[in-house]
């Protein structure tokens, strides 16, 4: 089998189980272990699959640009922030992260809602100018433009004392055995971070995010509480999520 034919098998196989194995694709085409890692890393390179120890996932599609994400699955986003919502209680103290879903949660926040919002994207602080109830915390640090929200030390200095009930985590990867991934490595530190100040973490996992990851890791499955998916995700899919004691909310 030429190079190309079995790039094109793996990406099939790949599609089709959710993920390979560097020794199963060496048995499968009876090649080396070395070829099949040289094939992964050249599908990697163009940004077709996420290598990790012993084999690859696929990658996640939400990495493009914030003008590109804006629009991706946004009918599904909008379903899941309306569910999302509907997990915010009244006088709680609400860490948001930047994302594109994360900018549709809070256009689905109620206007007699009385909450406090600490987030450290500049979008998310605008997008509630309009709401009088809401008490935003704008947390500084450097701009970082891909995603539009703030990062480095003075983030995390701004994070280290707050005491928030729930997290909105934005992330870019959801994966039972991967974790939690993002496309950017001082993004996954900050994400890590808010994820440590508070009682309770929400991921709203659009379809391009689960079963995928990124090559950034925040953290283990297990820092998750809730899963928001949309209502057409098989239940094969969740499945590992909710052995791991994730609980999932469809919307």
């Amino acid at each position: 089998m030429l190079t190309p034919q079995r790039k094109k098998k793996i990406l099939e196989l790949l599609a089709a189980q959710g993920q390979v194995l560097s020794k199963q694709l060496s048995e499968t085409f009876a090649v080396s272990e070395d070829t099949v890692r040289r094939d992964l890393r050249e599908l990697a390179a163009e940004g077709l699959l996420q290598r990790v120890h012993g084999g690859a996932l696929p990658a996640s599609a939400a990495i493009a640009t914030f003008a590109e994400r804006k629009n991706l699955s946004l009918d599904i986003k909008q379903r899941l922030a309306r569910k999302a919502a509907e997990l915010i209680l009244p006088g709680q103290v609400v860490l948001i992260d930047g994302g594109t879903t994360t900018g549709e949660l809070v256009k689905c926040l109620p206007l007699d809602l009385h909450i406090t919002v600490v987030t450290h994207s500049p979008g998310i602080a605008l997008g509630l100018i309009d709401h009088p109830h809401i008490d935003v915390v704008l947390i500084g640090g450097r701009l970082y433009k891909h995603s539009i929200v703030t990062v480095g030390a003075a983030t995390l200095e701004g994070l280290a004392k707050i005491h928030a009930d729930v997290c909105f985590l934005g992330v870019t990867g959801v994966h039972a055995e991967a974790g939690l991934t993002t496309g950017d490595f001082e993004e996954s530190c900050i994400k890590r971070a808010l994820a440590g100040r508070a009682a309770e973490t929400i991921v709203m996992a659009s379809p391009e995010k689960l079963n995928t990851a990124s090559p950034w890791a925040i953290g283990d499955i297990s820092l998750v509480n809730t899963l928001v998916v949309a209502k057409e995700a098989e239940e094969q899919v969740l499945r590992p999520f909710t052995e791991r004691g994730v609980g999932v909310v469809t919307g």
